[in-house]
């Protein structure tokens, strides 16, 4: 996505709008087709509503669509951010695992040195 402004004709239930955004004309033909093929499904399942009308209930079931992506984002931010506070204790315990090897070992090589390669160390 650029930050130019694109110019762009979309066609809407038998209409034209031209819309001016940052989108590629792709991603809006798509939009366009989404939205025509939305409104159709919404006239053929109640004849007697408005192209008006239904693009309103269209424009409602959309938003509401937006929200439950939202939420699901914050909700997926905030098990991210727990996975990495979790990442994040799990590398600390790796690293005082390792320095507590290292001091078992020490230790270890000391009692060899001393004659006492036999006495047990207790974690």
């Amino acid at each position: 996505m650029s930050n130019q402004k694109i110019r762009y004709k979309a066609r809407i239930a038998g209409q034209t709008y031209t819309i001016i955004g940052n989108e590629e004309t792709s991603h809006m033909d798509m939009v366009s087709k989404i939205v025509n093929e939305q409104l159709k499904e919404l006239k053929q399942q109640s004849p007697s509503m408005t192209t008006d009308d239904a693009a309103i209930l269209l424009a409602i079931n959309a938003v509401s669509d937006q929200l439950k992506k939202q939420e699901e984002l914050l909700l997926l931010q905030k098990k991210t951010e727990e996975l990495r506070r979790k990442a994040i204790k799990v590398t600390e315990l790796e690293n005082k695992l390792q320095r507590i090897e290292g001091i078992e070992a020490e230790a270890k090589q000391a009692l060899e040195r001393t004659g006492q390669k036999n006495t047990e160390i207790k974690s």
